[in-house]
């Protein structure tokens, strides 16, 4: 695996581009406003959907009764507790404190118990070469500053024959649903937000997040670049959304 690339000048946040240390900080700004109501906005937004999206990214994982997987970016715990269903170890890293401080008290009131809760930045993970069997990732990876970086720290905290996969939106391939995709997302999005998270700003930045992030196929090369085998990619809605996967072996 080659050494990732200097950090560039700029990244994406939304359509702006602004240095590294600040979208890192706008980012966990972001968060920490629409913490509590995130899983709300979640099911507004996608008409629920999101639910059977995450249901199926975690069948293709295939947790394991004992083995030990980490959730990147999973604050609020809903990969965690239905990996942890199946009898998983599971370690929930994600940099804002805010989403973690939810996703405990929604495990609480769940009676789920045996989580682990951690804060940490995904490109500097606090956590042994080789600690994991599986990381997983849900409509986080395109918040992180450098995803090179991300994916890098995900192939390392794997053991051999550990699986990488990542729930992420991305660029659906159905022209006319592609349209109405955009409009929805632009103009309808952000008013939900507004209403009902009292912050349309949060919500338009999200979504312009989503018109930044690479493409399946770009993605997948990120993901081979990190030194992941066996790269594969599930579209859902043409695209919309995607599941990529790859294997450390």
């Amino acid at each position: 695996m080659t050494e990732p690339p200097p950090a560039p000048a700029t990244v994406p946040f939304g359509f702006a581009d602004v240095p590294p240390e600040e979208k890192t900080a706008r980012v966990k700004d972001v968060f920490m406003r629409v913490a509590r109501r995130y899983d709300l906005m979640n099911d507004l937004m996608s008409a629920g959907l999101h639910r059977a999206w995450k249901d199926r990214f975690v069948e293709l994982v295939r947790p394991r009764p004992g083995e030990a997987i980490l959730d990147l970016a999973g604050g609020t715990g809903d990969i965690a507790f239905r990996l942890a269903r199946a009898g998983a170890r599971v370690t929930v890293a994600d940099i804002n404190p805010e989403m973690l401080a939810v996703g405990e008290a929604r495990a609480r009131a769940r009676g789920i118990a045996g989580l682990d809760w951690v804060e940490a930045n995904a490109e500097a993970l606090p956590f042994a070469d080789g600690a994991f069997a599986a990381v997983t990732v849900a409509f986080g990876i395109r918040n992180v500053t450098h995803v090179d970086r991300a994916l890098a720290e995900a192939h390392r905290v794997l053991g051999w024959g550990g699986r990488f996969f990542c729930l992420e939106f991305s660029t659906t391939e159905w022209p006319g649903f592609a349209r109405l995709y955009d409009l929805y997302s632009m103009q309808v999005v952000p008013r939900i937000g507004a209403a009902v998270a009292r912050d349309a700003e949060a919500y338009r930045y999200l979504v312009e997040s989503i018109r930044r992030f690479p493409r399946m196929e770009d993605f997948a090369a990120m993901i081979e670049a990190a030194g992941f085998r066996r790269v594969a990619v599930t579209p859902i809605l043409g695209g919309a959304v995607a599941i990529h996967r790859g294997w450390k072996v």
